[in-house]
């Protein structure tokens, strides 16, 4: 059992020539005293449920949620340097100027990926398979394409900086990644977990990011969040 008050995040651990992070295994029951979280959850379950109650006003909510998705997209890519605005994301490809249309397929992609993992998750739980096969489609016939596309990395990667040596951040070593995505798939799946929805989307997302350093892996978050308004 974790108190969250209590929770260490994981350990630096050294390499030959950088360190880098490995954060804790996570499946276990999660628990909190501080009263504070406890608004804050409902807080923010109230803030869902008047979007979910606008959402069922909207004539036409596939459209509300692709518009939502395409958000999602253009914001996640722009993490990792891509840069299409949310109007641009829309056009068709004929009215790409050259020089954008590699980052306008790199939105596509997302759009793609996350319908069709919300798609396979109907019948699916999350997994390492559809996690490697929503990453294929990410990346597919942009840039990344070549390096491991639709698999964990087997090499070290970072986030921030030119090199290991000023990288912002540094995620796991890839020998730990089987036993980190294995104790997150159980997490995930395990049933005797009695935590809100919001807290265990937090999870996913932060632990998802971590164990492979790639923000656009959050795209697993939002699929119960989106089913609400399918409900």
């Amino acid at each position: 059992m974790i108190q969250l008050e209590k929770y260490i995040s994981g350990e630096i651990r050294k390499s030959i020539g950088y360190k880098y992070f490995l954060p804790s295994l996570i499946n276990v029951e999660w628990i909190w005293t501080d009263p504070k979280l406890n608004k804050l959850i409902e807080n923010a379950s109230f803030e869902l449920g008047q979007l979910n109650s606008f959402a069922k006003l909207v004539p036409n909510v596939d459209l509300f949620i692709h518009l939502h998705i395409t958000k999602e997209a253009v914001v996640s890519s722009k993490i990792e340097g891509t840069q299409t605005h949310f109007d641009e994301a829309f056009l068709q490809i004929e009215n790409v100027t050259p020089e954008r249309k590699g980052d306008w397929q790199e939105i596509q992609n997302y759009t793609e990926a996350l319908n069709t993992a919300i798609e396979e998750l109907k019948t699916l739980p999350i997994s390492s398979r559809l996690i490697l096969k929503t990453h294929q489609t990410l990346l597919q016939g942009v840039r990344g394409e070549k390096k491991t596309s639709g698999e964990y990395h087997r090499s070290q990667n970072w986030i921030g900086g030119k090199s290991l040596a000023d990288a912002v951040f540094i995620p796991p070593h890839h020998e730990h990644l089987s036993e980190l995505m294995g104790d997150l798939e159980n997490f995930i799946q395990n049933e005797n977990i009695e935590i809100p929805l919001l807290i265990n989307m937090f999870v996913e997302k932060q632990m998802l990011q971590e164990y492979t350093g790639q923000s656009r892996n959050r795209i697993f978050a939002y699929e119960p969040y989106l089913a609400l308004f399918n409900d």
